[in-house]
C-alpha cells in the first residue's frame, strides 16, 4: 500500500461527512470515481420515492387540489428558503423556478433598470469576458433591450473599467473552465462605489462554498441547482433579489404568477411584494418537488464544512496528480491558494479528449472542455479521498 494510498484511508477517517455519501445512489463499476457533480449532481437517495409520490398520489389522485393541499402553488419561495443559507441570504429573497439562463435575463434587466431609476446616463453593462456563453449570450440581449452597450472584461479588470455610465455588472463567482474563484465582496464593494448594482452568477459556488450574498450586499443573483446542489438534470434555477431592492425590482418577464392577485386575472399588472415577484408562469411542479426532496441532504450539514472538505479534497487531488503523473505530461489550471479556488481542479492535457474517454471508461468520471481542458469537480457530500487518490492513479496509468 502506498503512502497516498494510506493517507487516504486516514483522511476517509476523519471526514466529518463521510456518512453523507450513503444519501446518493452511486452505483456503477467497481471503484467507480465520480467526478462530474458541477455539471451533473448524484442522485440522493430520497428522490424517487419523493417523485413517485408526487406523480402517483398527489397528481394521480389529489390532482388539482395538490395546488393548495400538497403546497404546490407556494413551493417555489418555500423551495428558495430552503436554498438561501446555502448561499447566505435570509429568508424571503430567493424564488425557485425557470432556467439560470431566464433569471440571468431577469436580474440583469432588473439591475439595469434600478440603475437607470435613479437618474440619467447608466447606458452601459460590464459583463465576465470569460463567462458560460449563454451569460454573454443574455448580456447581449439585455443590452440591445435596454439601450446599453455590453462591455466584456475581465474580472479582475472590472474595478478599473467600472464608471458613471455603468449600469450593471454581470460576473460568475467561479468559473466554469478553470475554477477560478473570484473576489465576490471585493468586486461588489467596487461596483457600488461606482453607483452601479451587482449581478452574480452563482452555478458553480451555491452548494460548494460560502458565498454571504447578504453579508456582502450582493444586489441579485442566480444559481442552478442541479450541480452542487443535486436537483437532477434540468432542474429548476434560482433568482435572489436583496430585500431592500425588491419594491422596485421591474422584472422583464411579468408573468401571472407574480402578480398581486394571481387569480384575478385583470388586464393591468401589479407585481406582487417580496420575493413572488421573481415568478412568471406555472411552476415545474414535478422537477421542483424533485429538487425539494435533494436539498434534504444538507440537513446537519453546514457550508463551511463543505468547503473545507472541498479544499482538503482538491489540495490531496493536487497532491497525488504532482506524484503519480509523469512531469510534462499536464498543467493545472485552478489557481493554487485557497481564497481563489472553487470545488474544481482544471488540468490542461494536449490529448484531454481521449484521455477523458479512457478515464471514463475506467470508470473515472470527470468532463472534458474544449480544446484541452481535463476538468474534475470534487463535491464533498459524496466523494472521499479513496475516490481522489484512484483518480489520479488511473490518469497517471493513462498518460504514462
Amino acid at each position: 500500500m502506498s503512502e497516498l494510498t494510506q493517507k487516504a484511508e486516514k483522511l476517509d477517517a476523519g471526514d466529518e461527512l463521510a456518512a453523507k455519501r450513503a444519501e446518493f445512489v452511486l452505483d456503477g463499476p467497481e471503484g467507480a470515481v465520480y467526478l462530474d457533480g458541477n455539471s451533473l449532481g448524484a442522485l440522493p437517495v430520497a428522490v424517487p420515492g419523493r417523485v413517485a409520490d408526487v406523480v402517483g398520489r398527489q397528481w394521480g389522485e389529489m390532482r388539482i387540489r395538490s395546488w393548495t393541499e400538497s403546497g404546490w402553488w407556494t413551493a417555489p419561495e418555500r423551495i428558495g428558503d430552503r436554498i438561501a443559507p446555502l448561499v447566505g441570504a435570509a429568508a424571503g429573497q430567493i424564488v425557485a423556478g425557470d432556467s439560470t439562463s431566464v433569471n440571468v435575463f431577469k436580474a440583469l434587466v432588473g439591475a439595469v433598470r434600478l440603475a437607470q431609476g435613479t437618474g440619467p446616463g447608466r447606458d452601459e453593462i460590464l459583463v465576465d469576458a470569460t463567462t458560460f456563453p449563454t451569460d454573454g449570450y443574455i448580456a447581449g440581449s439585455a443590452a440591445r433591450m435596454t439601450g446599453c452597450t455590453l462591455r466584456p472584461v475581465e474580472p479582475s479588470e472590472v474595478p478599473g473599467a467600472l464608471g458613471e455610465r455603468t449600469a450593471a455588472v454581470l460576473l460568475n463567482h467561479v468559473d466554469y473552465r478553470t475554477g477560478r474563484l473570484h473576489d465576490l465582496p471585493a468586486l461588489t464593494a467596487a461596483v457600488h462605489a461606482a453607483g452601479a448594482y451587482a449581478v452574480w452568477d452563482l452555478c458553480h459556488s451555491a452548494g460548494a462554498l460560502p458565498v454571504g450574498l447578504d453579508a456582502h450586499g450582493v444586489d441579485l443573483a442566480v444559481g442552478c441547482t442541479y450541480k452542487y446542489l443535486n436537483g437532477g438534470p434540468g432542474s429548476p434555477a434560482f433568482l435572489y433579489v436583496r430585500a431592500d431592492l425588491q419594491g422596485r425590482f421591474d422584472s422583464p418577464l411579468p408573468g401571472w404568477n407574480s402578480h398581486a392577485e394571481p387569480f384575478g386575472m385583470r388586464s393591468e399588472y401589479a407585481p406582487a411584494e417580496g420575493a413572488v415577484r421573481g415568478r412568471v408562469g406555472t411552476p415545474d411542479i414535478l422537477s421542483m418537488l424533485a429538487l425539494e426532496s435533494a436539498l434534504e441532504v444538507w440537513d446537519g450539514v453546514t457550508v463551511e464544512a463543505v468547503r473545507a472538505k472541498s479544499l482538503a479534497l482538491t489540495d490531496f487531488f493536487l497532491e497525488c496528480v504532482g506524484e503519480y503523473v509523469p512531469e510534462g505530461r499536464v498543467e493545472c489550471l485552478t489557481p493554487l491558494p485557497h481564497a481563489e479556488r472553487g470545488s474544481q481542479v482544471a488540468l490542461r492535457c494536449a490529448d484531454a479528449g481521449p484521455v477523458m474517454r479512457r478515464l471514463i471508461d475506467r470508470g473515472v468520471v470527470g468532463d472534458f472542455r474544449h480544446p484541452d481542458v481535463l476538468r474534475f469537480g470534487f463535491t464533498p457530500l459524496y466523494v472521499g479521498f479513496a475516490d481522489v487518490e484512484r483518480a489520479a492513479r488511473v490518469l497517471a496509468e493513462e498518460l504514462g
